[in-house]
């Protein structure tokens, strides 16, 4: 018969025993090694006592055994359905994230949070139209248009044949037409 359909009699402390559950407890008074007495028991108490301890100790055993083959019963149930541990595990993930959701601490957190990324949106857009306003200043500068100028002079000069429909490319510098300055960089 297997052991895992055993019927397990509460009223018989040995009848199905795993031997994986078992403890090194003594079931049996005589053998458990006797200590002294503690002073004031009789004899009488003390046999009382150890014969409640010895039931109390094979009802643990039996409450074991009985848990262990619950546990197995469990186990097979939740297989022949198709539950598994990963299944179980998400579950209770899902249902404890739902709990944080619902939390007074995580409303709190959120809503702060979300009045900071307001703030902090509106001080950027607040810095993106300074900046706008500064690089229209300097653009408006005179050391800008000045520079402005003298790129499209630049330009004009690198590119001007080619605006003509031309592929002539403009003389190289020092080839005669001006002289190169003496701070050239290249």
């Amino acid at each position: 018969m297997d052991s895992a359909s055993q019927d397990i009699n509460l009223n018989s402390p040995n009848k199905g025993v795993l031997s994986d559950f078992m403890t090194d407890v003594p079931v049996d008074p005589g053998v458990a090694p006797r200590t002294p007495a503690v002073e004031g028991l009789t004899e009488v108490e003390e046999e009382e006592l150890r014969a409640e301890l010895t039931k109390v100790e094979e009802e643990i055993i039996t409450l074991r055994q009985v848990l262990a083959a619950k546990e197995r019963h469990c186990g097979e149930l939740k297989r022949r359905l198709g539950l598994s541990t990963l299944g179980e595990l998400k579950q209770n993930l899902s249902r404890s994230w739902h709990d944080v959701q619902v939390s007074t601490a995580y409303k709190k957190t959120q809503e702060t949070l979300s009045q900071a990324g307001q703030k902090t949106s509106a001080a950027l857009s607040t810095m993106g139209s300074a900046i706008s306003r500064k690089l229209g200043d300097m653009r408006n500068s005179a050391t800008f248009k000045s520079f402005e100028d003298r790129v499209g002079t630049i330009k004009s000069k690198v590119v001007g044949g080619r605006e003509n429909g031309s592929d002539n490319f403009p003389p190289s510098p020092g080839s005669g037409d001006q002289p190169l300055p003496d701070h050239a960089p290249f």
